[in-house]
């Protein structure tokens, strides 16, 4: 396939992920038309296609169909949104929140473009029937690591211009 039939099927595949979740917000609002929605009931449906979504590639990373470049992306969001552990704690001020809403959503994008379209639909529905949250032990791991690296390299730093 060329790239600009892989552009085409790329741009498809956005439109249909962006009309599925429209269609689902407007179930989930009871049918109510989106505009006249509050901005509060926006973002907590904003919120739920998240969590939904997040599901979805912890699913994603652990089925033996999913293509491994699909796989390691989707495997990497899931376990950094599911992690209690962020890159950036929360309690510094803005910096702390706006990587949550800026890597998540930017890595469920990239995720959902490179997931085969038929996969995903399966896979979103496995999710939406899921009862319980997924706990991601290894994303924890892989969070604290960074951290256990970063301050390493910082006492190290500071050792040096101390010496």
């Amino acid at each position: 396939m060329d790239t600009t039939l892989q552009e085409i099927d790329a741009a498809r595949r956005t439109a249909d992920y962006l009309v599925k979740n429209v269609q689902i917000s407007l179930v989930h609002l009871g049918n109510a038309d989106m505009m006249d929605a509050g901005w509060g009931a926006r973002l907590r449906q904003w919120a739920r296609l998240i969590k939904r979504d997040v599901a979805t590639l912890w699913i994603a990373a652990r089925d033996s169909r999913t293509p491994l470049a699909a796989k390691l992306v989707a495997a990497a969001i899931a376990a950094y949104a599911l992690s209690p552990i962020d890159l950036i704690p929360d309690f510094i001020p803005v910096l702390g929140y706006l990587d949550d809403l800026i890597v998540v959503p930017l890595g469920i994008m990239l995720a959902v473009r490179i997931i085969p379209s038929d996969l995903l639909a399966e896979f979103r529905t496995r999710a939406l029937e899921m009862a319980s949250r997924p706990a991601s032990r290894i994303g924890l791991a892989i969070v604290f690591a960074f951290w256990i690296a970063g301050a390493g390299v910082l006492f190290w730093w500071a050792w040096l211009r101390a010496a």
